[in-house]
């Protein structure tokens, strides 16, 4: 865990500046605004975008997952992983883990479409689950066995 900085800062420049001061490292990033999320993809050198999808909304009909085509094909582009939050799903009360688990499953389709790879990224020690349990989780939830295979 020492390799790894997870960053949720909410202003661009001093995010810059963290960014820049943790060079070597691997950079998780986690923001609940969807234009910051972009612009960070666009001009930042991350590695994983860190969704968070407990507290969104859900439109009349469709789901805001956080996460588009436009946003999947600049993570392409940008070489970077799209983590999925495994203590949001292990925490969460019944209805509302249902709605995460939908919202996980259009990221899925979309990250395989454009060949984005994805991670469970637990914070918590209590949430760490061994591979094999995360690529069963993976399959159940639509991840092709290439994605599968990295977990």
């Amino acid at each position: 865990m020492s390799n790894q900085i997870f960053l949720t800062e909410k202003n661009f420049s001093k995010l810059k500046e963290e960014i820049r001061k943790n060079k070597g490292k691997e950079i998780i990033f986690s923001s609940d605004d969807d234009n910051l999320n972009r612009k960070v993809l666009e001009k930042l050198p991350i590695d994983i975008l860190l969704i968070n999808l407990k507290e969104r909304k859900d439109f009349q009909k469709q789901r805001s997952s956080g996460f588009n085509h436009v946003l999947a094909k600049i993570a392409k582009k940008g070489n970077v992983t799209i983590g999925i939050n495994l203590d949001e799903i292990l925490n969460s009360e019944e209805k509302k883990k249902a709605e995460i688990l939908s919202r996980i499953r259009q990221n899925v389709t979309l990250c395989n479409k454009n060949m984005v790879k994805m991670k469970f990224i637990s914070q918590k020690e209590k949430g760490r689950r061994d591979s094999h349990d995360l690529r069963a989780l993976g399959l159940v939830l639509g991840m092709p066995t290439w994605m599968t295979k990295k977990l």
